[in-house]
């Protein structure tokens, strides 16, 4: 398949115009703050440590202090509603900034584009500076779609955007066509995995300048590769949040989530809520030229609304940035909730979710572990035979981890490319005391491999997650950087979470890495010098192969693959699964995945596309299928040539 071409052409500038933040205008710089239960809003300007020069470039500014002078306050307007505005010529482009709720709390800019953190000042920055260079850019179909997870701070040993950039042509080289950063808005501290931001429309400056993410997208796009990044809708961190101060109706208590008062999606002032989050979509599609988002926990988005708030996302992303190229929204949703997908290019439905079911269900059968949320998995193989076929395992029945109630809606109707798979994420390997890798976990290469073929070359997008392509050792456990109160609440409430899990509550075992530690976000990092090493150069191949074979046989008939058919022997291990690919054409699965072999099940036809047992055709003569055995099959109609 031809990669995508991308000229390149003189600067083009990308602004996404907001009714909140700070906005350059004519007169200087326009400052608005929504703070319903303020009575009155300051805005306090920072003297510049030397001369200001910002031109979308944050690293001045972040390393100077407040300076010696005393900064300036400047008394905004109330407005309507719970609005503060003042427009100024005071300041400009890399001013320095916070506002003063009620005379008593200066407090940063929710909707800051750039910060010193999240306990800093928040940062004036001009977005058009920066020239744009993938004028042709058109994205990338979601039928495409193989993702690659990655966090920016342990990457790469810079653990910047910079850094990630230097890797784009191995990525390129390794076969898959999108990257999904985790979350990069500004998060307390240095470290974190992101999920606990606090400025949502600020890169954590860790990380690099709002240019050198910009410079990372821009650089991708030219080697065709796509960019989607991780957002976190449905609460903000435990640190630096002052929302609750000055805007108490931005949360609301009659919803609860895990990490309490739920965000007001549904009740009064929820207009303003809901176009907080809206237009921080639209800012990183738009003036980022992101390629699509990833939703976290939508189970977690509690909304009463007509219409759920995801439903508006999308309607503003289809009826936006999607208009003119290929934007992309997909879903984390505990729930199976299936009503949120539909096919691609529907105006109110997601393209897609995660489908945790595949994890489990690979995950169950390649370690045997079934404690935690895997207690409900107890007929793996029958149930992965199902969710590669349909979608989801859960679609109505009962979870007995979820307290016996019923979960999910029927996934049936749907196509493959609603549900994203894989073997690993950052949630499934940091979810783990220890962080440990499936390549820890599994000895038996054989059946790694045959689960991996299994994610790569099914219907489904594939989902990577970084250093998995070469089986990199590192843990990556969760890590933060709270202040000291903060941080022993989390050690203490980490050790309290896995107590829970069997393998973990016995005594002796080992205590889980300290989250806080400089070095456990350190033991995170990867080390690229390993792909030296034979070991994890054979890992790399194989995954080229697959992701080759990906591109060349499966992606073209993606488009026209509808729902499949699961075909299984009771109890043993083997089972098989059909999909109709258009006209007669058929893709099948067959494959053993246990430790001894089975009779055949399933009807092998068609030419081979991959196998991990090139004896297949001996076998079907012997009616037995070996250990660990997989083959995918494509059958054309009869009559095509």
């Amino acid at each position: 398949m031809a990669e995508p071409q991308v000229s390149v052409m003189p600067g083009l500038a990308r602004r996404h115009r907001m009714p909140f933040g700070a906005e350059l205008v004519e007169r200087g710089v326009r400052f608005r703050l929504w703070a319903p239960s303020a009575k009155s809003v300051g805005l306090v300007l920072y003297p510049p440590a030397g001369a200001i020069n910002f031109a979308g470039n944050v690293s001045a500014a972040l390393s100077s202090a407040n300076g010696a002078a005393e900064p300036r306050v400047l008394e905004m307007t109330a407005q309507p509603e719970g609005w503060f505005e003042l427009t100024t010529d005071a300041a400009r482009a890399g001013t320095r900034y916070k506002f003063r709720i009620d005379g008593i709390l200066d407090v940063p800019d929710p909707a800051a584009r750039a910060a010193d953190d999240t306990s800093g000042a928040s940062i004036v920055v001009d977005p058009t500076t920066y020239q744009w260079r993938d004028h042709s850019w058109l994205g990338r179909p979601w039928h495409e779609a193989a993702i690659y997870e990655l966090h920016v701070g342990t990457f790469t040993p810079e653990g910047t955007f910079k850094g990630v950039q230097s890797r784009l042509d191995y990525l390129v080289q390794l076969g898959v066509t999108m990257i999904e950063l985790m979350p990069v808005a500004d998060f307390p501290g240095t470290r974190g995995w992101g999920y606990d931001g606090v400025l949502l429309y600020a890169p954590d400056a860790a990380y690099g300048t709002p240019d050198d993410l910009k410079a990372l997208i821009d650089a991708a796009h030219q080697r065709g590769l796509a960019v989607l990044l991780d957002v976190v809708y449905n609460h903000f961190g435990p640190e630096g949040n002052w929302l609750h101060t000055y805007a108490k109706t931005f949360f609301t208590e009659r919803h609860k989530t895990p990490w309490g008062a739920g965000i007001n999606f549904d009740g009064e002032g929820s207009r303003t809520v809901r176009d907080f989050f809206i237009h921080n979509a639209l800012y990183w599609l738009e003036e980022y030229h992101f390629d699509g988002l990833r939703a976290d926990a939508v189970h977690a988005m509690k909304d009463d609304s007509p219409r759920h708030f995801i439903s508006e996302l999308h309607r503003a992303i289809h009826d936006g940035p999607a208009q003119d190229r290929e934007v992309h929204l997909v879903l984390e949703n505990g729930d199976n909730t299936a009503h949120f997908l539909g096919r691609p290019r529907e105006r109110d439905l997601a393209e897609a979710q995660w489908n945790d079911d595949i994890h489990h269900c690979l995950h169950v059968i390649l370690t045997g572990e079934t404690d935690g949320y895997y207690e409900d998995y107890d007929h793996p193989h029958a149930m992965l035979c199902r969710a590669l076929a349909e979608g989801f395992v859960f679609q109505g029945e009962v979870s007995r981890h979820h307290d016996s109630k019923a979960r999910g809606e029927p996934s049936s109707h749907l196509p493959p490319t609603a549900f994203v798979n894989f073997l690993q994420n950052h949630d499934q390997i940091g979810n783990r005391a220890f962080g440990e890798r499936l390549s820890t976990l599994v000895t038996n290469d054989a059946a790694l491999l045959a689960a991996t073929s299994v994610v790569l070359l099914a219907p489904s997008p594939p989902l990577l997650f970084m250093g998995e392509e070469w089986a990199a050792p590192e843990p990556f456990v969760y890590f933060c950087d709270f202040e000291p109160e903060l941080a022993g609440k989390v050690r203490e409430g980490r050790k309290r979470e896995f107590a829970r899990f069997k393998r973990f509550s016995a005594a002796g075992t080992q205590e889980p890495p300290d989250p806080t530690l400089r070095e456990t976000f350190e033991s995170a990092r990867l080390d690229w010098t390993k792909l030296g090493e034979p070991v994890h150069a054979r890992w790399l191949e194989r995954y080229q192969r697959l992701l080759a074979i990906r591109q060349r046989d499966i992606v073209p008939i993606i488009p026209h693959i509808r729902s499949g058919c699961c075909i299984r022997l009771d109890d043993n291990g083997a089972f098989a699964v059909d999909w109709p690919a258009g006209e007669g054409s058929m893709l099948h699965l067959i494959c053993n995945l246990t430790d001894h072999p089975v009779p055949i099940v399933g009807r092998p036809a068609g030419r081979i596309i991959y196998a991990t047992h090139p004896n297949i055709r001996e076998a079907v003569r012997r009616n037995t299928l070996e250990p660990w055995c997989v083959t995918w099959f494509f059958e054309r109609a009869r009559g095509d040539g």
